[in-house]
């Protein structure tokens, strides 16, 4: 069969890299207490840039969310499809493009169970016999909801989330988001910021390569259309990784996303055709009853720019503590789905100076608490998806304490809302 636009999907690994059969070790590469936010450049250093904080107010979306904009065309062999090319966490920022879409036999229960029944042997498609690479696919520990807009049918949530891979250090993930009569995906390879609960996409292309494989290896694809490309439907290149987790990338893995060989000092664009693999899927899988739980405990150890209440003398704070990731979804045997997440935390955080080496304490260490649910549904006739996040630190109401507070909820007949709440103390 000719994989028309992802011909080049070899992926080879050196025998260094071979040594180990999950690569952990080499995604912890002696990284430093401040080496996310520390750069060396000759003999100075440079901060990496505060960024996007959190504004010290609050926002709130309107219910129904609005339609986004702009509003991209694809025509298929039944008809065009109409949507916006991008996910967002809040119906308006744009976060990961839409590079897969799914059409005929899309029962989204159906989807997720064949590529759950997969093994995980990619080699005739050239990828290695190499974790992650030879990972297997289940329900995505700790995803975070975004949302999706189509034609006629309005914002969709992401309840069915996949990842091929673990947690920690790296896997690939997949959100679908149900239209009905068709499907959007998003796709991306992204590997844990050591110390964080956070996860840094490092490639959209060969993620997408990879779902691409597996539903060719599936069976399932139309014999006479069973794929084709879209036109360029959003940005190329899309966001970028900083230098400094991409440094702390094997070689082997910068050759596999196609970036740079070389240590950089810039951020690294993440490389995107910005087109989307269309597959069409001409039998129905089935599903059967289910419950699949997960559990994981991370360490936070890490400096990281403070989220919210901060200046710029308190712009960074070190993290350190647990956070307990718990999860379970439900296949029942009426065919609804039901999953729920939940994220709890109790750290200390310490005001700091990053720019020394060790950071240098600017104040005394206090409590934090975290806490995050997630909840979603799918039924014959709806699909709902629910995200709660509380961040309180203790007292909130010390110098540069305070409190957040998001919500999104995503529902049937648009009932849509996203709302951000944040309290400073004095």
């Amino acid at each position: 069969m000719n994989v028309s636009k992802k011909q080049s999907c070899e992926v080879k690994l050196s025998p260094k890299a071979k040594e180990s059969s999950k690569m952990k070790a080499l995604f912890y590469l002696a990284i430093p207490l401040a080496v996310l936010l520390v750069i060396s450049t000759g003999c100075s250093k440079k901060l990496m840039d505060v960024g996007d904080r959190l504004p010290d107010q609050p926002g709130r979306v309107a219910d129904p969310a609005p339609a986004p904009e702009p509003i991209v065309t694809v025509g298929t062999p039944g008809g065009s499809l109409e949507f916006w090319p991008w996910t967002s966490a809040n119906f308006s920022t744009p976060s990961d493009p839409i590079n897969l879409i799914f059409l005929g036999q899309v029962d989204p229960l159906a989807m997720r169970a064949a590529l759950m029944f997969l093994d995980g042997d990619r080699t005739a498609f050239g990828f290695p016999d190499e974790y992650p690479f030879n990972a297997t696919w289940r329900d995505a520990l700790g995803g975070g909801v975004q949302v999706a807009y189509g034609v006629p049918e309005g914002w969709e949530g992401s309840v069915i989330q996949l990842e091929c891979g673990d947690y920690d250090p790296i896997r690939f993930h997949l959100r679908l988001f149900n239209m009905g009569d068709w499907t959007l995906g998003g796709v991306h390879f992204e590997v844990l910021i050591p110390g964080t609960e956070e996860h840094q996409v490092i490639s959209w292309e060969l993620a997408e390569q990879l779902v691409m494989v597996d539903f060719l290896r599936s069976g399932l694809l139309d014999p006479d259309i069973p794929m084709f490309t879209t036109d360029q439907i959003n940005d190329s290149p899309w966001r970028e990784i900083p230098a400094v987790i991409y440094n702390g990338l094997p070689v082997e893995l910068r050759v596999a996303i196609g970036g740079p060989i070389d240590n950089q000092t810039d951020p690294v664009p993440i490389g995107t055709d910005g087109r989307a693999t269309v597959l069409n899927i001409a039998q129905d899988f089935g599903w059967e009853p289910d419950v699949a739980r997960q559990s994981l405990t991370l360490n936070f150890d890490q400096v990281i720019p403070k989220p919210f209440c901060g200046d710029e003398t308190f712009a960074y704070i070190y993290v350190q503590g647990p956070i307990e990731l718990d999860q379970v979804v439900r296949i029942l045997p009426n065919g609804n789905l039901v999953s729920r997440f939940q994220a709890r935390g109790h750290l200390n955080i310490t005001p700091v100076d990053p720019s020394t080496d060790p950071p240098t304490p600017l104040g005394e260490t206090y409590d934090a608490i975290v806490r995050q649910n997630d909840h979603g549904i799918i039924t014959d006739s709806q699909t709902m998806v629910s995200s709660f996040t509380l961040q309180i630190e203790i007292p909130p109401s010390g110098p540069f304490h305070g409190r957040l507070l998001s919500a999104l909820r995503v529902g049937p007949n648009g009932q849509n809302s996203y709302s951000m709440e944040v309290e400073c103390g004095g």
